[in-house]
């Protein structure tokens, strides 16, 4: 990404700390990392990029550029505290990182910080854990903070359920943070372990943007956390791990119909996601697309988070054929809006995001952004030069 000189055009003088955080792609385990699930998402070669110095006091400044956020913002010491503003509430990610290091003790100093991304906000790629993630990385950097991913990642969601207000899993910040190039990775969310799984070189991973925005904070999300809590407590179980689809049908009367439908989109994707590895491992294309498609169709009816333009990017990637190289799609990220994710063969990927960006414009009079992406690297500190004020 060229960062064009931007923060000493704004601050007269070079950063000293740039830090680098992906965005992810969820290939199979949806709205079950905040119940104790499997997942296994995909840290892509979309990022977001923070420049940034320390001002010599303990005030705070950041400056989106080309990043889809806001306008700048002075944020004095005593001012961190959550934004209900609409238009601040993207502050929150990153004030409630450094609520979260204060509130470890750490003496965060003020910092001038300079936003640039190519990742989209609002398109379920997890811009939002970047955002954090790439701000956590700011501040151990300037604080002398030798962190590490798991407690990092920690931090980051305790700031998105403080300060956002979304009762999020583990799952974005940690793949943001332990990405690596070539895999997804199998999280288990209780556990907090993580196993890289490799991709098939012949497959690549195709994200189509519908362009409706979705805001977690909006109420939905939690909705839905909620009613998965509701469904245990009323089991006496403590997580859909330990549950199966027969015991869910003979307590079906117990839940009640949209209960049931919740618990039940939660336990058949904890075994999809176990499939789905060992369909990557044995290259079972059939298997593959057919975890994808019954993903998306759990998400869309048994958990109610799909929207009329995803459903009809995955009806259109559907109508594209296996033969011709797709192999599967579903939606991504936390729905009611956001992206498609789709599984196509390398040499078919033109000619499928033609195929999609040419059906979608004709229903819904837009293309989508629709681009192949790739399994990079988690974040990293990408330049320290001093840590002297600027």
């Amino acid at each position: 990404m060229d960062l064009g000189g931007e923060f000493e055009k704004h601050f007269g003088a070079p950063p000293s700390v740039i830090t680098l955080a992906p965005g992810r792609v969820n290939l199979i385990g949806e709205h079950i990392d905040y119940l104790d699930g499997w997942v296994l998402p995909v840290a892509i070669d979309r990022h977001l990029v923070i420049e940034a110095a320390a001002t010599g006091d303990d005030g705070f400044e950041f400056v989106p550029v080309r990043a889809g956020f806001g306008e700048t913002v002075r944020v004095a010491a005593n001012e961190v505290h959550p934004r209900e503003a609409k238009a601040e509430r993207w502050l929150n990610y990153l004030l409630g990182v450094i609520a979260g290091y204060r509130d470890a003790g750490a003496e965060v100093p003020g910092f001038r910080a300079v936003i640039h991304a190519d990742l989209p906000a609002g398109a379920g790629l997890s811009a939002s854990a970047a955002l954090e993630t790439a701000t956590a990385l700011v501040v151990e950097a300037l604080s002398g903070i030798n962190g590490n991913v798991r407690d990092r990642a920690l931090l980051c969601q305790q700031a998105e359920h403080q300060y956002a207000g979304v009762p999020c899993g583990i799952m974005d910040q940690l793949v943001v943070g332990a990405g690596k190039a070539g895999h997804a990775l199998l999280l288990d969310c209780r556990e907090l372990s993580t196993e890289p799984v490799p991709l098939p070189e012949d497959l690549v991973i195709l994200v189509a943007d519908t362009g409706v925005k979705h805001a977690l904070g909006d109420g939905e999300y939690r909705r839905r956390r909620e009613q998965c809590e509701a469904a245990l407590a009323l089991l006496g179980a403590e997580s859909f791990r330990d549950l199966d689809l027969p015991f869910l049908e003979a307590n079906r009367g117990r839940l009640g119909q949209t209960l049931y439908r919740r618990a039940r989109h939660a336990v058949s994707e904890m075994k999809r996601v176990h499939d789905f590895v060992g369909s990557l491992a044995s290259c079972d294309l059939e298997n593959l697309g057919r975890l994808l498609r019954e993903g998306h169709e759990s998400l869309r009816d048994d958990f109610e988070v799909s929207c009329a333009e995803l459903d009809y990017l995955v009806e259109a990637a559907a109508a594209f054929g296996t033969s011709r190289g797709h192999v599967g799609t579903r939606m991504t990220g936390g729905g009611f809006g956001g992206s498609t994710i789709s599984l196509v063969r390398r040499e078919a990927a033109v000619a499928f995001r033609e195929h999609l960006e040419s059906a979608f414009a004709q229903r819904f009079g837009r293309k989508p952004d629709a681009f192949v992406t790739s399994a990079v690297d988690g974040a990293r500190l990408f330049a320290v030069e001093s840590r002297t004020p600027a």
